[in-house]
């Protein structure tokens, strides 16, 4: 499995040669733009869209034009996500739409992107069914997911439950899909890493702030002011634990 380190720091990219994942709401309002020292991937940034928005406010082609400058002015780009609709129970409530809605219009917008860019179709719902269901809309539309380098799965950074992670991820991993997941915690990496091709993290950053919110403790051993919530340093280290955790390959940590 390969681990994209998660990080809100765009400035990381022209920093670091560890893969990263970066949103494109950190990359899209920078007049100059970093060019990335290692390989990277794109977060559409979709959840904080839906939640406060209850709706897409960019439109495809707007998407699809800053995707291309950021491969063109940051470079290295390996893929990036569609602008697709997460099915987290809070998020349908904003949106007022259904599971099923969500999926048909994860659906339309991939189909949409397809070919405009590096984008990868991705698997929203809540239960095994839904995603199951959700393949079937790709088939439907035309999209063998079991041809595609990588199939991006939805709606499980926010769960709590790994064991639920761990039966979702299985039940697609035995299907033969290379799954990427999106925003995975260490516990859940723990389990299912061995099942994913890629996954995505910045659980550093949430540690981080905790650790200093309850101990005043820093992660990182350093003398900064403040908690680890915005430290390379401790993200490195994280990064190099959840690695070694789960026997993953190792890529530069600079």
């Amino acid at each position: 499995m390969r681990f994209w380190l998660g990080t809100h720091h765009e400035g990381w990219l022209a920093d670091m040669s560890v893969p990263l994942f970066i949103s494109h709401r950190r990359l899209k309002a920078r007049k100059r733009l970093p060019v990335a020292r290692g390989p990277w991937a794109l977060d559409s940034g979709g959840y904080t869209e839906l939640n406060q928005y209850g709706r897409w406010t960019t439109g495809p082609g707007e998407y699809a034009e800053a995707v291309a400058r950021y491969q063109q002015e940051v470079g290295s780009l390996e893929w990036a996500a569609p602008q697709d609709w997460m099915c987290e129970p809070h998020v349908l409530l904003k949106t007022g739409l259904s599971v099923r809605e969500h999926q048909e219009r994860t659906v339309q917008n991939y189909l949409e992107l397809r070919g405009r860019g590096p984008f990868v179709p991705v698997l929203q719902g809540q239960t095994l069914a839904h995603y199951e269901a959700c393949i079937g809309l790709y088939q439907d539309a035309g999209v063998d997911l079991f041809a595609e380098p990588l199939v991006a799965l939805g709606t499980v950074c926010r769960r709590n439950r790994d064991a639920e992670i761990a039966r979702i991820v299985g039940g697609l991993a035995e299907t033969g899909l290379r799954l990427h997941g999106f925003g995975m915690k260490s516990r859940g990496l723990a389990r299912c890493s061995h099942m994913l091709a890629s996954a995505d993290s910045m659980a550093w950053s949430t540690r981080g702030r905790m650790a200093w919110q309850h101990d005043h403790r820093r992660m990182c051993g350093g003398e900064h002011k403040g908690g680890c919530a915005n430290c390379r340093v401790w993200a490195l280290r994280w990064r190099e634990r959840v690695i070694d955790g789960c026997g993953l390959f190792a890529e530069a940590s600079t």
